[in-house]
């Protein structure tokens, strides 16, 4: 429901406290200012540069010229009126409801607005009502610009013949918009146009990445990896390629939520991540949880909302979470230890993963599930939970071809022994072989495989995912393969024979 559709609805049940949260104030005020002439409601609005200012019918506007905030809200005093409803905008209001005189004089008049059919709306790029006035606000949002609306912009922009794309680039670029203000996406397709002659993508990518940079909550990648650098997974390949480019993922209902990758370290969980970001398409957002923990009361949930509003705007796109066992491990006694702040963090990183419709596809990976709250991995939070073993021989033999190559090394010479290799120990001994200019046979023996540094807690996440994970090389459920029972000697009771 659109912004003006909202607001009838509040003031025709006599919300007299409104708070819209806005980064675009002139088309909010464009869209309240066209709601009251169809209304026939009267509209005032005040800001600190401009004063009062009275919206007539006849949209001839009427400065009065007072910046003091105060004097702005007592002023609804003399709009009060039985025949109709009166609106008083407050613009960046924010800023001044530190004073006690400022949130008493709001609290007055927004409970006697009832009787007067008065009523103040607070635009704002925020939302930081105070305590004294939580019960009296309602909150609202103005959306971001629909599709249509941002090919409506762009169609404006690209005038002459040849700027504006085909069908299927349109489509790129409207993905590639989308999440923006319409301030932006006016900038970002101006920007195109003077860099390329024409609409595209990159030029608008370009724009969301000052979004990343000005936050500091994540990092974006955007590398040249596809999977033809990645060596097996085929299952989960082919499981995420599928449910990235089905075509009905326009319907907020069918779209894929994401994955849950358990694995031992250097499996290439990361790797995956970054090279899925490029076979389908879309940007790689990295979000490191441990920037989100703030020193100041409130602060921690905050940066919680903000990053996960920033993924909703970047979308469509891919959203790693590195290690996310680490960053909620001590959920279970966060009341002990923080004060409770994991817990609330955490619960609203769930929520998300629950609630949101925008087309996000989240990608965690863990390398020891035991640490994970058991509410994180069930039903609908992600479409699979994938458990990356060991490469198997074929699999490490395409693993060891790409680095290889990659490292200009002879494919001719003897491979060392790779029993328990992960694709990480093979680019290491393949990257140690050419900085050293020695044999593979030679490099391999500075390589220390993890499942001998780390044979105890492989053989845990191993045998906890026997039967509970899809294999994300095989397919199907992952099923922990049992060693063979090594031959004993057989021992009878004739010691002769001993």
């Amino acid at each position: 429901m659109q912004l003006p559709q909202q607001l009838t609805e509040y003031i025709s049940a006599c919300f007299t406290g409104l708070w819209v949260q806005s980064h675009e104030h002139d088309d909010a005020l464009t869209e309240i200012a066209q709601m009251c002439r169809d209304q026939e409601w009267r509209m005032v609005v005040w800001d600190i540069n401009k004063g009062l200012t009275i919206h007539r019918q006849d949209d001839a506007n009427v400065d009065t010229g007072t910046n003091d905030p105060l004097a702005a809200i007592r002023s609804l005093d003399a709009l009060g009126s039985t025949d109709g409803a009166s609106l008083l905008v407050l613009v960046n209001f924010h800023r001044f409801l530190s004073s006690p005189e400022i949130i008493q004089a709001l609290a007055a008049q927004i409970t006697k607005g009832k009787q007067h059919r008065t009523f103040i709306l607070v635009l704002s790029p925020i939302v930081s009502v105070p305590v004294e006035l939580e019960k009296l606000f309602v909150v609202l949002e103005h959306d971001l610009p629909l599709r249509q609306q941002l090919h409506e912009i762009a169609r404006g922009i690209a005038t002459e013949d040849g700027e504006l794309p085909t069908e299927a680039q349109l489509d790129m670029l409207l993905d590639a918009a989308a999440g923006l203000t319409r301030y932006e996406a006016e900038s970002a397709f101006s920007l195109s146009l003077v860099r390329h002659g024409r609409l595209v993508p990159d030029a608008v990518w370009d724009l969301k990445c000052q979004t990343l940079k000005k936050s500091g909550l994540m990092q974006l990648y955007r590398g040249t990896e596809d999977f033809s650098s990645l060596g097996g997974l085929a299952s989960l390949k082919a499981f995420t390629k599928r449910a990235l480019l089905q075509p009905s993922r326009n319907n907020p209902l069918k779209r894929p939520r994401g994955v849950l990758l358990l694995s031992p370290p250097g499996c290439g969980k990361s790797q995956f991540c970054k090279c899925l970001g490029r076979e389908t398409g879309r940007p790689v957002l990295i979000l490191d949880v441990g920037t989100l923990m703030g020193s100041l009361v409130g602060q921690t949930e905050e940066r919680t909302r903000q990053a996960l509003q920033i993924a909703d705007a970047m979308a469509p796109c891919v959203v790693m979470i590195d290690e996310v066992e680490k960053a909620f491990a001590g959920v279970g006694n966060s009341g002990q230890t923080d004060s409770g702040v994991s817990s609330r963090m955490f619960g609203s990183f769930l929520s998300w993963l629950n609630d949101h419709d925008s087309d996000v596809f989240v990608v965690c990976t863990a390398n020891d599930v035991a640490k994970l709250p058991p509410e994180f991995s069930r039903a609908e939070r992600f479409d699979a939970t994938f458990f990356l073993d060991f490469p198997g021989h074929e699999q490490k033999q395409a693993i060891w071809q790409l680095y290889l190559d990659l490292f200009e090394i002879d494919r001719d010479q003897k491979l060392p022994n790779d029993e328990s290799w992960t694709g990480a120990e093979v680019r290491a001994c393949c990257r140690l072989a050419a900085l050293l200019d020695v044999p593979l046979i030679q490099a391999a023996q500075n390589v220390v495989p993890v499942a001998a540094t780390a044979a105890e807690a492989v053989e845990r996440l191993r045998t906890w995912a026997s039967g509970r994970c899809l294999d994300a090389d095989r397919g199907g459920i992952y099923t922990r393969q049992t060693e063979k029972p090594t031959s004993r000697r057989k021992v009878t009771r004739s010691p002769q024979n001993n």
